[in-house]
């Protein structure tokens, strides 16, 4: 099984330091959608990992986050591709839980939902220096888009070794199914 594993807020979606809030404010990065078709069609399954501590701290409610996805799965399966499995983080940055990015805990329930793919096989998406950690973690490739953060980590810099650097989630898209 080829896997791919994608960060949500700035690789799908816009983003936005204020939080997206509700499901008009979840907006598609144009292609972005038509990329996780692309990756359906060459064979990919296509999962989610996504910090989402808004949760924790009320500025929506699980409901709202289910329609957000509502409307994510619906748009991809519109454009001919599906979502497999959506994995969130709810806790804020001060829980100390095991799931919230950086730490891998969500890229490895995944993986642990396909024991026959090696984790070297598989590519971590994201936008943010805690994707890429979490992705490096588990064993992962990754693939850093200059969309959502993207700009800002790469001007950091200290990315993990190996980490390819994409325009946008339509780039990386070409470049994991070269």
């Amino acid at each position: 099984m080829k896997l791919v594993i994608l960060d949500r807020d700035g690789v799908i979606n816009y983003d936005s330091d204020n939080y997206i809030k509700t499901v008009d404010e979840w907006q598609p990065i144009p292609g972005s959608i038509e990329a996780i078709a692309e990756l359906c069609k060459a064979g990919f399954e296509v999962c989610i990992a996504t910090n989402q501590s808004g949760l924790a701290r009320g500025y929506f409610s699980p409901e709202t986050l289910s329609a957000m996805h509502v409307k994510m799965t619906s748009l991809v399966t519109a454009a001919g591709g599906s979502i497999k499995h959506i994995e969130h983080c709810p806790h804020g940055p001060d829980d100390s839980c095991n799931c919230r990015k950086p730490l891998p805990g969500m890229i490895t329930d995944i993986l642990s939902k396909h024991p026959d793919t090696a984790p070297e096989s598989v590519y971590v998406v994201g936008d943010s220096l805690r994707d890429l950690e979490a992705g490096v973690s588990a064993g992962c490739k990754t693939l850093l888009v200059k969309t959502g953060k993207g700009e800002r980590t790469l001007l950091k810099g200290n990315l993990p070794n190996g980490t390819v650097i994409c325009d946008n989630l339509s780039s990386a898209v070409k470049t994991i199914t070269g």
